[in-house]
């Protein structure tokens, strides 16, 4: 019992501690101002281009206007659905308006065939990391490098 409370007397004077060293005000450190754009990095012949301005639609109003083929600003069933029924065609191999399991599955039968190497009809961890889906790298932006200021010595 005298461990309970040793413990729990210890483990109050390591709060009260804590309390009491770090109670204070942190320190700080004010730094200077960043040092002025230099006279001559820029004549008056030189203007900078205006950036170009930025479209006003929103992501949702461009995915609107992809279902509205007609421009009525409103969205029918037809055109809804022109989307899936271009698919559905692409999997309706042979046309005649049913989708049997194999045609559903045909990519990715196709995709497991490829890369069963070994056709042993079982993919190993090299041949299934081929499966993975290739994603396309982000754009990148080169922005202009900053120019150089003040005197570095």
């Amino acid at each position: 019992m005298w461990r309970f409370l040793a413990g729990v007397g210890s483990a109050l004077a390591l709060v009260a501690a804590g309390l009491f060293l770090f109670r204070g005000v942190a320190a700080t450190e004010k730094l200077p101002p960043p040092p002025a754009p230099p006279a001559t990095a820029q004549t008056a012949d030189a203007e900078i281009p205006e950036p170009p301005a930025a479209s006003p639609r929103t992501r949702e109003q461009k995915r609107f206007d992809r279902y509205d083929k007609d421009r009525d600003s409103r969205i029918t069933r037809d055109e809804y659905l022109a989307s899936r029924r271009k698919a559905y065609a692409k999997l309706d191999t042979n046309g005649d308006g049913r989708l049997t399991f194999d045609e559903w599955a045909i990519k990715t039968s196709t995709k497991f065939a490829a890369a069963d190497k070994g056709r042993d009809g079982a993919l190993d961890a090299a041949e299934f990391a081929t499966t993975a889906v290739k994603r396309k790298p982000a754009k990148r932006v080169n922005c202009p490098p900053v120019p150089a200021t003040g005197d570095e010595g």
